[in-house]
């Protein structure tokens, strides 16, 4: 069944997330209106015809959580889908609570925005086809078949578990994802009779068994235990028109995804905070020091004092560039780069240049090696000199006083190589598979007193899979390493030895 478009209201007091919203959005077919906070959104919503609601859930002001059950009071047939950076079960439980269909966690891509809008729009235009025909059914009951069936086709194709059991506690209904997820595989449920304990899994037998004795609540949410997959089951109370308990629906939903993001956010605001803490406690104590007055006639031992503050103060801006570019490159769509043919000597001297005072201080000698014509490659200069400007810099950085750099580049099978060669302290045997993932660092006694947040390689290994090429590493714990990069020439051209 094709996707059918509705009228949809983006509520965010971010001015981006809303545009954005409303690009992905509109580029499907969909209407769509925005407002930057909940007053805003009332006023809108007040003039009818809204089919779904995307709320951030923090906003300045009236919060999402508020304004979905002040909207859910003008128009309870309309789809609420709360979008929020705090991705987490409670998350779900709270907004499912306040009558949220589903949530999306920020940062999304358009595909996960667009299947989440798509399953509500399907669920609302689902309830006004069930109600329609519930007063057709009177005149045709043939039409309340067709409606069932249709009902049926959209449960049986959708990625969630879901299950449906009467009054009786009977199993009425089951689809494939459910089977899925539980990982029920040989002996299948008969429908009819009550799910078996050796089917399905206890707590959450025990939660539906919760939801049939507490008949008042409208729903309840809990994670089950076990895993992976890690599963999240979420069960309503279905009432007829007096309100009476008619039975259960209830849908498991793989958490996987949404735990794993939740522990790498915790994971990276602990590593950052560490990262921080370090050279502002450093700064603090040698500020110390100077406020003591100890090196008041000590002018020589103040501005050493003050070249150490100075270079910590460094390594913390290159934190901020480092977490900024790491960011960046995550989230940066293709056609926001700039990418076109490139000669790489350029770039490649500058970052050489760039490089040549710190090399110059710890009495390392630059070299480069460029041949007269060297095969362009389809690249964005900015991530280029990013790359190479990190991977020269490294080079120095983790080398002897005394030691060098060579910078070698060549034509290659349908590639251009870049060589960056140092005599520095090497990296240890295992070690070198890890180089690239994110604040990862290799500490040795040798890289102990050597600053740097981590991020610098892998933001050289996202730039390189950005443009389609490949890093190879060579090193020897105590001689020294090589990082040659691999550039596809530009237009695919192939052929040409060294």
């Amino acid at each position: 069944m094709g996707e059918r478009i509705g009228r949809i209201l983006v509520v965010d007091d971010e001015f981006g997330m809303r545009e954005g919203c409303r690009r992905i959005l509109e580029a499907e077919g969909h209407t769509v209106v925005t407002a930057e906070s909940g007053e805003q959104a009332l006023e809108l919503f007040a003039a009818g015809g809204v089919e779904l609601a995307l709320i951030d859930l923090k906003m300045p002001g009236m919060s999402g959580v508020e304004l979905l059950v002040r909207l859910r009071e003008i128009d309870p047939n309309c789809v609420y889908v709360i979008v929020t950076a705090y991705a987490t079960l409670e998350t779900a439980v709270q907004a499912t609570k306040s009558g949220a269909y589903d949530y999306v966690a920020k940062p999304f891509t358009p595909e996960e925005l667009m299947s989440v809008v798509n399953k509500a729009l399907a669920l609302h235009w689902l309830r006004l086809e069930a109600a329609q025909a519930r007063v057709e059914a009177e005149r045709n009951l043939l039409l309340v078949a067709t409606q069932q069936s249709r009902t049926r086709t959209i449960i049986q194709s959708m990625a969630d578990g879901v299950m449906v059991t009467n009054r009786e506690k009977k199993l009425v209904l089951c689809n494939p994802a459910l089977l899925r997820l539980l990982g029920i595989k040989g002996e299948l449920p008969e429908l009819g009779e009550a799910p078996s304990p050796g089917l399905f899994p206890s707590d959450l037998l025990e939660l539906m068994e919760e939801a049939y004795a507490k008949g008042e609540m409208t729903m309840v949410a809990r994670e089950l235990g076990g895993g992976p997959p890690n599963l999240a089951a979420n069960i309503a109370i279905i009432r007829d028109e007096e309100g009476e308990p008619l039975g259960l629906v209830t849908v498991v939903r793989d958490i996987t995804e949404a735990k794993s993001l939740q522990q790498r956010m915790s994971d990276f605001v602990s590593m950052v905070a560490h990262e921080l803490r370090s050279p502002l406690g450093a700064i603090a104590q040698y500020l110390d020091v100077i406020l003591t007055g100890i090196t008041a006639e000590q002018p020589e031992k103040e501005r050493q004092i003050l070249s150490r503050c100075r270079e910590r103060t460094r390594a913390l801006s290159q934190l901020v560039r480092d977490l900024l570019d790491l960011s960046r490159m995550q989230h940066l769509g293709k056609a926001e780069r700039t990418m076109a043919p490139l000669t790489l000597g350029e770039v490649i001297e500058e970052a050489v240049a760039f490089a040549s005072q710190s090399a110059a201080a710890r009495k390392v000698e630059l070299t480069v090696e460029l041949p007269a014509e060297l095969p362009a490659v389809d690249a964005d200069r900015d991530e280029m000199v990013r790359l190479f400007g990190n991977l020269v810099d490294n080079a120095v950085k983790y080398n002897r006083e005394g030691g060098a750099v060579r910078v070698e580049a060549r034509a290659t099978d349908g590639y251009v190589a870049i060589e960056v060669s140092d005599t520095g302290v090497g990296i240890p045997q295992g070690a070198v598979e890890h180089l690239g993932e994110a604040f990862y660092r290799v500490k040795t006694a040798a890289t102990v007193q050597i600053t740097g947040t981590g991020l610098g390689l892998s933001i050289c290994k996202q730039i390189i899979e950005a443009h389609n090429g490949h890093i190879e590493i060579e090193s020897e714990e105590g001689e020294g390493s090589t990082f040659r990069v691999l550039l596809p020439r530009s237009g695919g051209a192939s052929g040409g030895g060294d």
